[in-house]
């Protein structure tokens, strides 16, 4: 059984519509809640729970996207460094990821480089996004993913699919309508070829709860 670590205190979601389901997205409002989401993030890296301090100094390389990433989601007194910190990240490592993107808690990249998520895609909890994947949109909004999935290296998802909770998204694949939630799929266009979920590929899992 995986261990599912949580908070006590409780933060402001906003509802989102993923196909049938609903998804509550957390969204800070101060550095509390900046730092309680990065403090979910780096758990889902390092297994461990951390302080702010320890964060800052930390040497995972791929968390300092998510460090400034959390940071920089709330406009307040440090906004304007924060926003230039991330986009140095951005630019050394091709993340192109901005702050204003709605990203729940327990957001974990497994490699730090080549990932494009346009702004109004939504990311639900504890998901993974590999190497070399871009969630985008030609006109329109972006895609809707739930909790818990795994999306691995190479994946394209177009436009405004929804990608249901538990879903795992396949090494290439190209992803131009809804997946259900806990399916497998893969290809070019996307298909489902197998109908169970991969929970093991999502470790240390964040809970709010």
């Amino acid at each position: 059984m995986q261990k599912i670590c949580s908070i006590n205190k409780i933060m402001r979601y906003e509802e989102v519509y993923c196909g049938k389901e609903v998804l509550k997205v957390p969204r800070a409002e101060n550095y509390g809640d900046c730092i309680r989401l990065m403090q979910s993030d780096f758990y889902r890296y390092t297994g461990r729970k951390a302080t702010f301090i320890q964060m800052l100094f930390s040497c995972h390389e791929t968390f300092r996207l998510n460090f400034w990433l959390r940071l920089s989601s709330y406009r307040g007194w440090a906004y304007y460094f924060t926003k230039y910190m991330l986009n140095r990240v951005r630019s050394k490592r091709g993340l192109d990821i901005i702050e204003t993107t709605r990203i729940g808690y327990g957001f974990l990249l497994n490699h730090n480089m080549s990932v494009v998520i346009n702004p109004s895609a939504v990311i639900g909890n504890n998901c993974n996004i590999s190497q070399f994947t871009t969630i985008g949109a030609n006109e329109g909004e972006a895609a809707v993913i739930g909790n818990n999935v795994y999306i691995g290296p190479g994946v394209s998802i177009v436009e405004n699919v929804a990608i249901g909770s538990g879903a795992t998204i396949g090494a290439g694949a190209v992803v131009t309508k809804d997946v259900p939630s806990g399916v497998t799929v893969a290809g070019v266009p996307a298909k489902v070829i197998n109908s169970t979920s991969h929970p093991e590929y999502i470790l240390r899992r964040w809970s709010e709860e």
